[in-house]
């Protein structure tokens, strides 16, 4: 009991230190873990992912859990979902992630953002998101798709289709392109601008 405990800990911190370096208006740890709806939520998720994952009698108490979540912080992330270590949600509201998403470590989304199905079949029908990925607000990202490591999904992108690892996508629907060597500022596009 007392490692489950340490442990826990352990990624709460971790979770806090990683939404103070992302985000600029952060204050101090306590500040940012009672005033970060995209962090209360990553939490509750963890709990009720815990619970969905036992199945059976646990699936309604964890679909329950993650309701009151959204209900409170504005993001709605079904327990099915199996998120990485250091996801930030800045600012949160209007977040949505579906049953089947997979979401990386060191991943960063903003408001408004969409994981989502474009099916009604109980297969795999949400993206799977790389470690590192950086998706902006408003952005949809749809279907059983892959963005690769340490991509870019620009504020309010549409994208159907894989996103190869450093590219970004942009527009409706979603074009990728990669960096040149001579971008030495990954948001000087201003279509990726959060």
């Amino acid at each position: 009991m007392r490692g489950r405990l340490t442990a826990v800990r352990s990624t709460v911190v971790e979770d806090i230190d990683a939404a103070i370096v992302r985000d600029p208006a952060s204050g101090s740890r306590l500040e940012t873990a009672l005033t970060s709806p995209g962090l209360q939520a990553i939490w509750v998720h963890r709990v009720a992912h815990s619970m969905w994952q036992r199945g059976g009698r646990w699936r309604l108490p964890a679909r329950l859990t993650a309701q009151t979540a959204r209900s409170l912080t504005g993001v709605e992330i079904h327990p099915g979902a199996t998120i990485g270590r250091r996801f930030f949600i800045d600012h949160g509201m209007g977040v949505v992630i579906g049953e089947t998403a997979e979401v990386g470590d060191d991943v960063m989304i903003y408001h408004g953002v969409t994981l989502g199905g474009r099916s009604m079949e109980r297969v795999k029908r949400h993206p799977t998101v790389g470690d590192g990925v950086t998706i902006g607000a408003g952005a949809r990202v749809l279907g059983p798709i892959w963005i690769g490591d340490e991509a870019q999904i620009g504020a309010n992108a549409v994208v159907v289709r894989d996103v190869p690892p450093a590219a970004v996508a942009t527009g409706i629907p979603a074009t990728v392109r990669f960096p040149t060597k001579n971008d030495l500022d990954p948001y000087a596009d201003p279509a990726v601008y959060i």
